[in-house]
C-alpha cells in the first residue's frame, strides 16, 4: 500500500476563494483538472488555443455544475506574443494567481516550426509555459497557498536536449522530440524549485505525469500506425483522463505536498494507478544541464526570472 493510494479527487481540500489558470483546459487532462478543481470550488481560467472549444467544453462544465466559477481566454502557447498578450490581460483582471497548472501539449507532430521559429512542440511545452510561469511569478507570489505545476511524461526519462540540433533542423524524430520537450518539462520544474527555494518565495513548485491515459493527444497519433497502436490496441490499458489528471490535481491541491516533488501514479511502470512520489530521471537533475537550458530558456523567450542560480544544490 503506498502512501496516497486511497487519494481521489474527493480528497480535494475546499478550493472557494482559490483562482487557478489551467492550460489546454478545455480537453483531455486539462479538462478533468478544471471540473475536479471547480467542484470543489476553485475558479479557473481555461488557457486555450481555440476559443470556441474552450466555450464549448465551459458550458458542458456549467450544464452540469451551474454554480462553476470559470473564465476562458486565448493562448497559444506555441506563440510567445501570445503568451505575454494572456499574461497581460490576466493581470489587468486580477491581482493574484493561486495555482498555475502547466498542463497543455501536443504530441509527435510532423517537424513544424512556431511563430517565433522554434520546433512546435519544444515551443508550446517547454519555451510558452517557461514564458508564462515567469511573466506569472509575481501574481504567484500574492497567491494563497501559491504553486505551480508543471506536467511532464514518463517519456522524459528517455529524453534529452539537443543542443546542437533543438529545431529538429538536421534530423527530426517526432517522438525524440516529444521526449526532448517533456524532458524539459521535467528539467524546468525542477530548477524553479530549486530558484525558487533560493530566493525564499512563498511559491511551490512541483511536477506530475499521468501515466498512460487516454486522452486525445495519445490516441488521436500523427500516424495510421500510431493510431492502431495506442488509439486501439493499448487504449484499454489507458486510464481515464479523470484517473490521469490525480497526480497533477494532487500536486496543486494537496496541503501536504512539498516544493519539489514529482507526482505520479503508483502502478507498474508508472502507467497508472493512484498519485504517489516518483522519481525523476537522474539526467533531469544534473545542474550542469538546469543552468545551461535555463539560460538557453531566458534567451529564446526573452523573459528573464529574477531569481538565484542555486544549480550547485
Amino acid at each position: 500500500m503506498t502512501e496516497h493510494q486511497s487519494w481521489s479527487a474527493e480528497h480535494i481540500p475546499d478550493q472557494t476563494g482559490r483562482i487557478f489558470v489551467v492550460t489546454g483546459a478545455n480537453s483531455g487532462l486539462g479538462l478533468a483538472t478544471t471540473r475536479a478543481l471547480a467542484r470543489r470550488g476553485a475558479q479557473v481560467v481555461l488557457a486555450v488555443r481555440d476559443e470556441r472549444k474552450g466555450h464549448r467544453a465551459a458550458a458542458e462544465l456549467h450544464s452540469a455544475q451551474p454554480d462553476a466559477r470559470l473564465e476562458v481566454r486565448p493562448l497559444d502557447l506555441a506563440d510567445l506574443d501570445s503568451v505575454r498578450a494572456f499574461a497581460r490581460d490576466l493581470r489587468a483582471d486580477h491581482g493574484r494567481l493561486d495555482v498555475l497548472v502547466n498542463n497543455a501539449g501536443v504530441m509527435a507532430p510532423p517537424r513544424t516550426l512556431s511563430a517565433q521559429g522554434h520546433e512546435l512542440q519544444f515551443a508550446a511545452h517547454h519555451l510558452g509555459h517557461f514564458a508564462l510561469t515567469g511573466l506569472l511569478l509575481d501574481l504567484l507570489a500574492e497567491g494563497r497557498d501559491p504553486r505551480v505545476v508543471t506536467v511532464t511524461s514518463i517519456n522524459h526519462r528517455r529524453g534529452r536536449i539537443h543542443f546542437d540540433d533543438l529545431d529538429g533542423r538536421h534530423r527530426y524524430a517526432p517522438m525524440a522530440f516529444y521526449n526532448q520537450s517533456k524532458f524539459a518539462n521535467a528539467v524546468f520544474g525542477r530548477q524553479l524549485h530549486l530558484r525558487l527555494s533560493g530566493a525564499g518565495s512563498p511559491v511551490r513548485s512541483l511536477l506530475a505525469h499521468p501515466g498512460f491515459s487516454a486522452t486525445n493527444i495519445v490516441t488521436d497519433g500523427p500516424t495510421a500506425l500510431y493510431q492502431l497502436l495506442f488509439g486501439r490496441l493499448a487504449r484499454p490499458l489507458a486510464q481515464s483522463p479523470d484517473r490521469g489528471a490525480l497526480p497533477q490535481l494532487y500536486a496543486a491541491t494537496e496541503p501536504g505536498a512539498r516544493s519539489g516533488e514529482f507526482i505520479g501514479p503508483d502502478g507498474p511502470g508508472e502507467l497508472r494507478g493512484n498519485p504517489t512520489r516518483v522519481r525523476l530521471s537522474p539526467t533531469a537533475a544534473d545542474p550542469g544541464t538546469g543552468r545551461r537550458l535555463w539560460e538557453l530558456s531566458e534567451k529564446l523567450t526573452e523573459v528573464r526570472y529574477d531569481l538565484p542560480d542555486t544549480t550547485a544544490s
